[in-house]
């Protein structure tokens, strides 16, 4: 694996959506979204707001393979995991929308969103405006952020693209100076355990920057959380949501191991 695993991941980004582009022009796009949100079909949830009254937190990731690992689940459905997520307890439910490194497809939020009561986060390399379209178009409540593959400016404009069309913005840092991306149309502030670079995960990540994160934030800490015991500590340290993937995932039913997850939380 390529050391720096980011770098690889974003420049195929920018070649997919440029290939993205080809089949559904911005135009057409851009005017399709504008009729979703003209005709009222888009009644969005609040993940912020439900984070933050939740007595888990769990954001449930529908995550079927990592370029670290592989495949975790390669014949997760779209149409039964997410939606067995929501069922038993998830406070929000984040899709991998990347195909070729996370075995991902918009697709499956499109197909996950009607039997999933709960927000849908669109988990993904977002690296151009066209793609917070699509996130709006297939039925997303949110979008990942991530500070490691933006500069500030885009960071702030996409946020506010976001935020026009009504979806919210979960912004990920993994280090002091990404905390400098922090501002106006954010709604949650995430912690990444895991270096996007390397892949090396460290779950003391979250507690390291949790002094210095704004507190006026929902705070999220993401990846390599694995125990009910740590999420317990880490909501002490003032985080509100936790995104698990891999622990249900690699499970032979992810949803029922979530419940079981959030009630030893929860105990």
């Amino acid at each position: 694996m390529a050391k720096d695993i980011l770098e690889e991941i974003v420049a195929y980004k920018r070649i997919e959506v440029e290939r993205q582009k080809e089949q559904v022009s911005p135009s057409l796009l851009y005017n399709n979204v504008e009729k979703i949100i003209a005709d009222g079909n888009s009644l969005q949830i609040s993940m912020k707001t439900i984070l933050a009254n939740s007595a888990s937190g769990i954001i449930a990731e529908f995550k079927r393979k990592s370029p670290s690992k592989g495949w975790i689940k390669e014949d997760g459905k779209p149409e039964i995991i997410p939606a067995s997520y929501s069922a038993n307890g998830a406070s929000a439910v984040s899709i991998l929308t990347d195909e070729k490194y996370f075995g991902g497809n918009m697709r499956f939020v499109r197909i996950a969103r009607p039997n999933v009561k709960c927000p849908i986060l669109r988990k993904d390399f977002i690296v151009d405006e066209y793609q917070i379209f699509q996130a709006k178009a297939i039925g997303a409540d949110a979008v990942l952020l991530i500070a490691a593959d933006l500069t500030k400016d885009e960071c702030k404009a996409f946020a506010k693209t976001a935020h026009e069309l009504g979806l919210e913005t979960l912004l990920e840092v993994h280090s002091e100076p990404e905390l400098e991306y922090v501002g106006d149309n954010i709604d949650m502030v995430g912690v990444n355990n895991r270096n996007l670079g390397t892949f090396h995960t460290d779950v003391q990540n979250s507690y390291r920057l949790a002094s210095l994160l704004p507190k006026d934030y929902v705070l999220v800490s993401e990846s390599g959380i694995s125990n009910p015991q740590t999420v317990r500590e880490l909501r002490e340290a003032g985080f509100r949501g936790f995104l698990i993937g891999e622990t249900f995932m690699k499970t032979p039913d992810p949803g029922a191991s979530l419940k079981a997850f959030i009630e030893e939380v929860t105990r």
